[in-house]
């Protein structure tokens, strides 16, 4: 049994004890004041009551950490075999065909496509995020890819009509097939994932438009890894146009 005397001062002690051990427990303050007036041995007891029980608290967190990651690759899965994919060739072609190829999307759509321009570059393709500052005018010959999975984004739809009007190629990714962005676009390929408002969880079982975001970082990786293999360009090469002012 560990010996506190009265010089111990206990409530900086459990204070010091929650700062590191109970980052979920309950606020330090209510238990010093339950535990300040303790016995030093029934102290202890009561404080490895607590790591025990804080211990069990972690591994339940992990343990659903775990679920929740794998919950979320299921129903990436289940989308794999719900998509229509013959439209990709039609995206393939556009992409090596066009002069300079630009991406747009907002939100963590935004960021998904801004990771397929990274790798685009990668493979030695003339390519913008639309917005940044150093991004050219659209023209013809060139091709936008746009993604809102509503299709309804108004950034994004009012880019794609400046881009068509600019003789630009237009393909859209969207979970919606009737949507003002696929009726503008010349191929609208189809995620048939949960939209953002879709509460009812049939879909999926995650937050908003989490799966149309996450498919869409897949999907653009698995496009790319596609066009890597027709371009043929070693993984050596590749990396010499990775950042190197990081």
């Amino acid at each position: 049994m560990v010996d506190y005397s009265e010089q111990v001062d206990l409530n900086s002690l459990v204070y010091d004890f929650y700062l590191i051990k109970c980052p979920y427990s309950p606020p330090y303050g209510a238990v010093c004041i339950t535990f300040s007036n303790l016995p030093a041995d029934t102290f202890a007891d009561e404080l490895k009551h607590i790591m025990d029980q804080t211990q069990h608290n972690n591994q339940q967190v992990a343990t659903a950490i775990c679920q929740n990651f794998k919950q979320i690759l299921q129903e990436n899965l289940v989308l794999a075999d719900q998509i229509d994919y013959s439209g990709f060739s039609e995206l393939i072609n556009a992409i090596r065909q066009a002069k300079a190829i630009f991406l747009i999307a907002s939100g963590r759509s935004g960021y998904s496509m801004r990771a397929a321009a990274m790798r685009l570059m990668h493979l030695g393709l003339n390519v913008y995020f639309a917005g940044d500052t150093t991004t050219p005018a659209i023209g013809p010959n060139d091709l936008l890819l746009a993604a809102s999975g509503s299709g309804t984004t108004s950034t994004v739809v009012k880019a794609a009509e400046k881009a068509k009007h600019a003789g630009a190629r237009i393909i859209s990714i969207t979970t919606n097939a009737s949507s003002s962005l696929a009726g503008i676009s010349d191929i609208h390929l189809l995620i048939p994932a949960a939209e953002k408002e879709d509460h009812g969880g049939t879909k999926s079982k995650q937050y908003a438009g989490s799966l149309f975001e996450q498919s869409l970082l897949l999907i653009s990786d698995a496009v790319f890894m596609e066009l890597w293999k027709l371009d043929g360009t070693p993984a050596e090469v590749l990396w010499k146009r990775h950042a190197n002012m990081e």
